[in-house]
Order: C-alpha cells, then structure tokens, then sequence
C-alpha cells in the first residue's frame, strides 16, 4: 500500500471516528454497526511513459497533461465518446444571436478550496486564457469571441466577432477550463498546484515521478466519480509500462506500448485491451505546385487505386483503421465520401480516367516521406503504395525522404508531387479535420477551391445542427471529388487495464486523452 493510499485510509477512519463521537452515543444508521468493517476505498494507479509537464489548462497542452486538466477542472460543457453533441457540464448555454452565445451555470458550484465558482471566474478564466497566450496552448482557437460578460454570478455571455458554430465544441476542451480567480494568478502560468471544480482535486504531484488525484465530492456536474482516486506514475519506457501491467502493479497502462507489446498483452488472461478510434488520422497530399498534381486526372487515378486495408494490415499489422474521408467516424456530418466516389479499388476505372484525360502511363510520381515524424511504419507504407501503384502498370514511384525538419521545407516547396502527412485535431469538431485541408493552413499544399471555401464558411456559421451536419457532409464530398489529400487511416487509442476495471472504453477521448471518473473495479 502507497504512502498516499494509507494517508487517505487514515482520514477516512478518522472523519468515521469523529462522526461516531459526535453523536454522543445516539443510534447512527450510516455508521458501520459491530462486526462491520469500513468499506473498503476504490483507488486506482493508472502507469504510462509521458510526463505531466503542465496542471493548469492555459498553458501548453499534451497527452499526459490533458489527461490530468480534463479530470481537475470543469467546462462549461463536455462531449462523450460516440456521442457528437456537447451536452451541460458547469453550465447550460445557448445562442441567443449568431453572435451571442448565453451560458447559465449550475447553483451552489465550488472549488475545492471552498470558494463559490460563479460567472466572475469564467470570464476571468477565458480573459487570462486570451491574455497569457502561451506557445502552445489552445488560446488561438478562441480569436472569434470578442469579449465574456457577466450580467449577473450565474450567467457569462460570449460576445463572438463573427458567428461561430464551433463554439460550442471549443467550449468542451481542457483549454476551456474554469479556474478559481481568487487563486490563480492573471499574468503567469500556475505551476505547483490545480484549483478545478472537476470530479478531482489535486493531492500531490511530483513532476516527471507521480500525481495523485481523489475524488471531490462537491461535483456537480455530467461526469461524477464512480472512483475515489486514481494515481498517474511516469514510468521510464514501454518494457518497465508493461511489466507493470503484465504484474498488476498497475491498474491501467496507457500510452508508451507499441503494437508489439500490445499484441503480447492481448494472449494475457490477467488484462484486457480496449482501443477505441484515435482523433489522428494519415493521409497522402497531392502538392500543387508540381504540374502533374494540378491534374485532377491524375489525383483521381491515385484515390481510384489505394487500398486502405491492404496499408492498414501491411504496414501497421491492423492496428489502425481504413478511413474514406478527411473526417473520421464520430464526429457531426461525417460521411465516408471517397468509399462513395470510387467504390473499391480498381485498375480498370483507374486506367479509364487516365485515358479520358489523355495522359500517358506509365505517370512518373515522386512520393516524398520522413522516417522520423510519423512511425516505424511510415516506411513501410509507403513502400506499400508505392507496390499498389506501380503493380496497377498506371504509375513509375520514385520515393524520396529526408528527416523532418527538412521535410516540412521540402513538402512546402514542392520537392514531391505527392508526400505522407498526418493530423490530429485541436477541438473535437468535423470543422478540425477540414480547415488544415480547405484553408491551406496548416498544410500548405496549395489547394483552392471556391466550392470548399465556401461549405467551410457555410458550416462554421450555420446555427442549426443538422443544416450544419449537411453542409459538412457536402464539404467532405467536395474534397472526394477534388482530391487534394487521399485520407488512408484512422489511429487507434489502446488501453490495457486489468480484468476487473470497469468503463475502460467509455473513459477514452478521441483526443488521446482519459476521463477517469468512470471508473470502477
């Protein structure tokens, strides 16, 4: 037993002893009767091999550290897996104008600390997240609220510049967090402690070691603790994350296990693996710059021929999954748009739309690629589709790499006709897996498009749900047809836990990151 696990027991027999004592010897039915022992406390150690770096949710964001803001502090609003709405977390919110967006925070809201959470926080948490701006933190997303404004303690209202459909989405990540403004200072990042109203508070941390979280039982919101706390160690590599799982020294091993291990955790009859779809995604983009890429003949020919599953299998032994849009299951509007377009893959129809464009094959493609940013298996699926293009007689495949700070030089030159990319979202919104590809930024391959120029604006502005829902749709369909990126694969997010953990599946967000409240053993 942790020192921390015993520090705990002993308050909680403690506050018992005192309750007993309070009564002055009147008949207590909550307290436990003679022969009865204290329940036992629900505690969970949870291992992986990335280090918190940041507690408090203005500052720059990663796996490890969303992991922990996600479960210390409350949003206005949240999102479950499968699930693609925000739903109420510390507030109910609405729009009242295209650009008035009214949130009505839950009565009697606390932190930890005692202290009321009201309105007042809320704009002090967003007005600090705007002001500190740090280098890789999530303040940018929020460039369209112009200001937050607090009418009365139990109502904040976003005044937005433009309308903003995302809002509401953007509203559910850890950068969104509401912090205590009478502890939390305005102009700098808070590094030693987390003051939160989520369904943890904060016992100890030890940075790059151990962070211990026990449940607050002042929560009131959608994601109460069926757990009394849970402890994150920082172990130093895979082999040390998985003997720990494999021994039971550990609850939950997330993050730091390779497919290999994995699979070798999958023959264990003391754990169980549970993945559910990752928010990144792989795709080939075609760079406009070069001539043979502007033809849409040609980009055509390419999404006509690739077959995700052979990649998938090959390349990544089925650890990830096919993808036939920009958008992956999940998320609002989504639509399987290059499954539509081109069926399955096929040399005849493939050949058909070089000849009517009158090109000649063999087309000679330059695929451009980095061993370092994206994976062991980078290199193996490109040699993949460099095979299923040139087995097709269409196309003659030279593959060029370079390590990846050359790399993003060499893509935005267009040193490639076609080159490996990836990405992950910021917001769980279709919106993140469209802007990259329509607005030229980040990915910077040059492709324009007055059709998905305009669906992107469209849907961004579009305050009914469905009406949204289709216009990302038609978007996703644009981008089939256009083919500036092919979409190849989905990743998966695995969590090996022991046998008797319960919610695993239900605790994973697509955003690589937990909600541990759910869970029991």
């Amino acid at each position: 037993m942790s020192e921390w696990v015993r520090r705990v027991a002993a308050a909680v027999a403690v506050g018992a002893l005192g309750v007993s004592l309070a009564s002055c010897g009147d008949p207590d039915d909550n307290a436990p009767h003679p022969g009865e022992t204290t329940p036992k406390l629900m505690l969970l150690r949870l291992a992986t091999t990335d280090p918190v770096t940041s507690l408090d949710p203005a500052g720059p964001y990663d796996v490890a550290s969303r992991t922990v803001q996600a479960n210390l502090y409350q949003t206005l609003l949240t999102i479950f897996p499968d699930k693609p709405t925000p739903v109420p977390d510390a507030a109910d919110c609405q729009f009242d104008s295209p650009t008035t967006y009214t949130c009505s925070l839950k009565e009697h809201l606390t932190f930890p600390n005692g202290h009321e959470l009201t309105a007042s926080d809320v704009k002090f948490s967003f007005d600090r997240l705007v002001r500190l701006k740090t280098p890789g933190g999530l303040a940018p997303l929020f460039a369209s609220v112009k200001s937050v404004s607090t009418p009365d303690p139990l109502t904040a209202v976003f005044h937005l510049t433009s309308p903003d459909a995302r809002l509401p989405y953007l509203l559910t990540t850890t950068a969104a967090s509401i912090v205590d403004e009478q502890a939390y200072p305005a102009n700098q990042l808070l590094d030693a402690k987390a003051i939160g109203s989520g369904p943890f508070q904060l016992a100890s941390f030890k940075p790059g070691a151990e962070l211990t979280m026990t449940k607050f039982p002042a929560y009131r919101g959608a994601r109460a603790a069926q757990n009394d706390g849970v402890t994150i160690s920082t172990v130093p590599d895979s082999k040390t994350l998985y003997e720990q799982i494999a021994t039971g020294k550990t609850d939950l091993a997330f993050h730091g296990l390779g497919p290999t291990l994995i699979d070798k955790l999958r023959k264990s009859d003391k754990v169980q693996v549970v993945e559910a779809g990752s928010a990144e995604i792989r795709l080939f983009a075609f760079q406009m710059k070069s001539l043979l890429s502007r033809k849409p003949a040609v980009r055509r020919a390419v999404a006509q021929l690739i077959d995700r599953s052979a990649i998938a299998k090959k390349a990544y032994g089925d650890h990830v999954s096919p993808l036939f849009s920009v958008v992956p299951p999940g998320f609002g509007g989504q639509t399987d748009a290059f499954r539509t377009e081109f069926k399955q893959p096929s040399k005849t129809a493939a050949a058909t739309i070089l000849r009517d464009a009158n090109i000649a094959v063999p087309v000679p493609l330059t695929v451009g690629w980095t061993p370092s940013q994206y994976g062991v298996g980078a290199k193996a699926e490109v040699l993949e589709l460099k095979r299923q293009l040139e087995a097709s007689g269409l196309f003659r495949v030279t593959l060029r790499s370079v390590e990846w700070p050359q790399y993003q030089q060499a893509t935005k030159a267009g040193a490639y006709d076609l080159y490996q990319t990836g990405w992950t979202p910021q917001y769980p919104d279709a919106d993140d897996y469209l802007r990259p590809f329509v607005s030229d930024v980040p990915l910077q391959n040059g492709y324009r498009s007055a059709a998905a120029t305009k669906l992107l604006q469209q849907q961004r502005t579009e305050q009914n749900g469905l009406k949204r829902d289709d216009l990302i749709a038609q978007l996703q369909g644009v981008i089939a047809r256009e083919v500036p990126v092919v979409p190849v694969w989905q990743g998966r997010i695995a969590v090996v836990a022991g046998k008797d953990v319960e919610n695993v599946k239900t605790a994973i967000d697509p955003l690589s990151f937990l909600y541990l409240s759910g869970l029991r053993h």
